[in-house]
């Protein structure tokens, strides 16, 4: 934190001197010859990941985005500065183009961290560890040829990004611990910014007791929950079998202690409204702004609606605009509120989030492909089990957006939500009038897609490898499918014997179950789409697998959280890996050679078993789901979930744990 003042200072005053003459007297008889001019600096010294590893590691908002002239070096117009790092302003090129000295100071801590030898401390070492096991990924959005309206949207819209991310810390009880850590030690600042506090989230680290951005490793209790009762072992069922358990866990409530039972509900505009009140200020400017624009009404009508509902704590006016929105009468995808639950140790309370993104046109095309499909594809899953009746359909096949900005609950420290239906609940949800996006510019970037192939070489057989896709039209497609499934069957709105699905399983159990059903769904559509000629039954073959290497992906972050809440993706992709191993499409063969040519061990497939194996699947997961059988429900994650399951759980985690992970930072330009 010190550095970025000290670079901004640097930057605006510059390190050149002011040349001055002085008279001296001269030697006429000597005579000294000019030096010859200092050869111009290159910046050549590390490779282009190793440069933006060790930037997070030193938290300096400096990103090198690419070198397409294939020097080795970091040219000027190839070095960005990164939002949601700092609110000080920070230069690292001048108007001139050229670096400024900020850059040349920022440039020389990095080449001098990455030759520093690993730490002798644990917490430091670990916290290196986690930080450059990473790949930093840039989404960027260069907005600078929209109208001017547009862009005055966005920049206020950059500002209710800043009071989200402060609503979200306060939830996830950030901002108690923040004055703990050192800010004269960058890594741990780094850590705690991007992983929203204490803990560590990689792989190898999260569960490594010294890793912690306070010295110590305190623990951090969320807000949303008495801190007194989240040491209690199983307090998440407590609360769950208490007679006022549906008032206690409202999703947009938090608990306190006091009231006749000793607990007692209050809802997020009471709780937060210090954090509230600037957020509606700056939600009713950025309406104003793009107001100026008459074919934004939508737009204008969700923003302004969103704001009285962050005042009132009614979601469900915002959600009726928010719905009619869609990618024909908006250039922008939006959406501020509070609605998934993952982050929370009861998966129960709503996390506060800003999407900000661009509609992609080319959704237009798929959605006149796949509306019509709609009440078919939800008759579909009614005739697999008797005990579920469909329901008339009228959602919003997905928009594809272009990410401009996360923040809150959608910004995490490893990936992105690349798909989400929503709202979550209220009549919108319940009555199928949702929206549902996914995001199109996320993985598309080529250091993504190559990391991919190169992973998924390292599990798969040759073969297999063979027949995996380059691009990312098969993983759009699952994505598509996905999202669309969440609105199709019994959903997370769908009342069981007068319960939702929460109060039946479980928050944790049946977060997973939903995600299941609609991943399922991703598998389970694919002939519908090519009997219908919609895809080809070559692009039905490479949305299969690459389905499966996104579960592989999600298998190798483990099954559950240091605390042991259950990691709701993670979990349904070893219950998918290991049903399809169990239906004989996978197969996990010790002996044979990987595709990369080297690891021993590999997975083969049959494809021509996955139909079968995904009605089967699809049959009990809406059978699950329909009857609130929360006893099956747990003897599908006992059978799939457990390191000892044939599932080859830690053969998985170690391919993937050499390769870094994606964490996505952001630069936008206005």
């Amino acid at each position: 934190m010190h550095f970025r003042r000290l670079a901004c200072v640097l930057a605006l005053l510059g390190c050149g001197g002011t040349a001055t003459s002085v008279e001296t007297e001269t030697t006429p008889t000597a005579t000294v010859a000019e030096a010859p001019p200092a050869a111009p600096r290159t910046y050549d010294d590390l490779e282009r990941l190793r440069f933006n590893q060790v930037a997070l590691r030193l938290n300096l908002p400096l990103f090198w985005a690419g070198d397409p002239d294939g020097d080795g070096a970091i040219d000027p117009a190839e070095v960005r500065t990164l939002d949601f790092y700092t609110d000080e302003e920070v230069s690292w090129v001048d108007a001139d183009g050229q670096f400024t000295p900020g850059f040349d100071e920022a440039y020389d801590l990095v080449v001098a961290a990455a030759a520093e030898s690993a730490p002798s401390d644990a917490r430091a070492a670990a916290i290196r560890e986690e930080l450059e096991s990473t790949a930093p990924t840039l989404i960027e959005t260069d907005l600078s040829a929209m109208p001017a309206a547009h862009r005055e949207f966005a920049r206020h819209m950059r500002a209710v990004a800043g009071h989200i991310d402060a609503l979200y810390a306060q939830q996830v009880g950030a901002t108690a611990l923040s004055a703990r850590v050192d800010a004269a030690d960058p890594a741990a600042s780094s850590l705690f910014r991007r992983n929203w506090g204490t803990q560590c989230r990689g792989a190898t680290t999260e569960s490594v007791e010294a890793c912690s951005a306070i010295a110590g490793g305190p623990s951090q209790p969320v807000d949303v929950y008495p801190a007194a009762i989240q040491g209690e072992d199983g307090f998440c069922a407590t609360l769950e079998a208490r007679d006022d358990s549906a008032a206690l866990l409202d999703p947009f409530t938090v608990v306190r202690e006091g009231g006749e039972s000793g607990l007692r509900a209050v809802p997020y505009n009471e709780a937060y409204a210090a954090q509230i009140t600037p957020l509606v200020a700056e939600l009713r400017t950025a309406a104003d702004a793009v107001s100026a624009d008459p074919a934004e009404t939508e737009l204008v009508a969700y923003l302004r609606a969103a704001a009285d509902s962050f005042e009132s704590n009614d979601w469900d006016p915002a959600n009726e605009a928010w719905a009619a929105m869609n990618a024909e009468n908006s250039k922008w995808y939006v959406r501020v509120a509070p609605d998934e639950v993952y982050w929370d140790p009861c998966s129960r309370k709503a996390g506060f989030h800003l999407t900000l993104a661009l509609i992609d046109p080319a959704s237009l095309a798929w959605q006149e492909k796949l509306t019509p499909l709609q009440e078919e594809m939800e008759g579909a899953l009614a005739r697999l089990v008797r005990r579920y009746r469909a329901r008339d359909v009228s959602f919003h096949m997905p928009d594809f957006i272009r990410i401009v900005i996360n923040a809150g609950d959608d910004r995490d420290p490893f990936g992105a939500t690349i798909g989400q239906s929503l709202p979550n609940w209220g009549p919108v949800a319940e009555e199928g009038r949702g929206r549902t996006v996914a995001m199109s510019n996320l993985y598309a970037d080529p250091d993504s897609q190559a990391r991919r192939r190169t992973v998924a070489s390292t599990l798969v057989g040759a073969e297999m490898m063979a027949q995996l896709g380059d691009g990312t039209d098969a993983g759009l497609m699952s994505t598509i499918l996905h999202e669309a499934t969440h609105n199709l069957g019994p959903t997370s709105a769908t009342k069981i014997r007068g319960k939702v699905p929460g109060e039946v399983f479980g928050g944790g159990l049946a977060s997973m179950l939903e995600e299941l059903k609609a991943q399922t769904g991703a598998l389970y559509y694919v002939p519908m789409l090519v009997e219908k000629d919609v895809i080809s039954a070559d692009e039905a073959r490479e949305t299969y697998l690459d389905s499966i290497v996104w579960a592989f992906g999600h298998i190798s972050r483990g099954m559950t959280t240091p605390d042991g809440q259950r990691k709701p993706y993670s979990q349904l992709a070893a219950v998918q890996v290991g049903w399809l191993m169990t239906e004989g499409v996978l197969a996990w063969d010790a002996e044979a050679t990987a595709a990369d040519g080297e690891t021993q061990g590999a997975f083969t497939v049959d494809l021509s078993k996955m139909e079968d194996a995904v009605k089967k699947l699809m049959t009990e997961v809406v059978r699950i789901k329909a009857t609130g059988d929360r006893a099956a429900a747990e003897a599908l994650a006992d059978r799939f979930v457990p390191d000892d399951s044939v599932v080859p759980h830690e053969e998985i985690r170690q391919r993937y744990q050499r390769f870094p992970r994606t964490t996505f930072v952001y630069d936008v330009h206005f």
